[in-house]
């Protein structure tokens, strides 16, 4: 019976950040969508999804067992370009829960995403400028299936860069910044995960600085009607390190959704992500969402 109640409990926590988070949303998406004057330079908008799966069984022969997943994605973006200047701003936020009857409530996913780049012009295909960048999560990280283990939470990771470097920018669809001059803060907030010297920080700190070189590629476009291919690669070495052999390890974080409109409200969508820092785990983590549900584009 305690372990119900705990189960409802946590149930409840979740339900409620998810709808905060969608209350957001529809915050941000009607702030969006309205503008008192028409200014062609900015061009703002966004995507809001949310995907609904369910498995009820009863006396089932071939076995399983009763399932239900939800999850939800939102991603914004507010652009400024003039003849000289490129200012990029999007937000990429998602959440998913996953409940069974023998597992209880689970996160299948958590992400905060914050990236804006300011460029200038140098050329028809060239520019220089600053790209800044957050990353972290909303809610607390289980060692799975023990749930008393916490090994993240929000801002333990939280990842914050700064680079400045040069945008190759040959057609409106692609484009690669290039940083030279690249600092990273890893940030462990919690104590105890910090004492474990979690995420690559020394025991006992809350952050840890790196100075490196930077990459970042994005690709967005539409490959047929109504489907829509988006790729984000981001490469960071950390030729400072201490550590040589560390300082010749790559961070490898790439991202890739596909998105297929059916009809005005409904859609489908294929998300993978393939992540790899030495400092968290010696081995490449994958990660991929499938999900059909309801979408919303302004």
């Amino acid at each position: 019976m305690q372990a119900q109640t705990h189960n409802h409990s946590k149930t409840n926590k979740i339900m409620k950040k998810v709808s905060l988070i969608l209350i957001m949303s529809l915050f941000f998406g009607s702030a969006f969508s309205q503008t008192a004057a028409v200014d062609t330079s900015w061009k703002k908008g966004g995507f809001i999804g949310l995907n609904f799966t369910q498995v009820n069984l009863s006396q089932w022969a071939q076995g399983g067992e009763n399932s239900l997943s939800l999850a939800s994605n939102i991603n914004l973006f507010a652009n400024y370009k003039t003849a000289k200047v490129d200012w990029q701003n999007t937000l990429d936020l998602g959440y998913a829960i996953l409940s069974t009857t023998s597992g209880g409530v689970k996160k299948s996913d958590d992400k905060i995403d914050l990236t804006s780049k300011y460029s200038r012009n140098m050329s028809a295909h060239w520019l220089y400028g600053a790209l800044l960048n957050f990353k972290s999560q909303f809610t607390n990280g289980y060692n799975y299936p023990d749930d008393s283990t916490v090994v993240s939470k929000f801002l333990s990771p939280g990842y914050i860069t700064l680079a400045l470097g040069f945008t190759y920018k040959p057609v409106d669809y692609f484009e690669v910044f290039l940083s030279p001059a690249t600092g990273k803060v890893t940030m462990v907030n919690d104590k105890l995960l910090s004492d474990l010297g979690a995420y690559g920080v020394d025991p006992g700190k809350t952050s840890k600085m790196e100075f490196g070189a930077y990459l970042n590629m994005k690709f967005k476009k539409d490959i047929m009607q109504n489907v829509t291919l988006t790729s984000k690669l981001e490469l960071f070495n950390n030729y400072t390190d201490k550590d040589k052999n560390n300082a010749k390890k790559i961070d490898v974080n790439w991202e890739s959704s596909l998105n297929m409109k059916v009809n005005k409200y409904i859609t489908a969508s294929i998300t993978t992500t393939v992540f790899y820092d030495a400092n968290v785990v010696e081995r490449t983590q994958f990660k991929e969402l499938l999900g059909i549900g309801f979408g919303y584009k302004f």
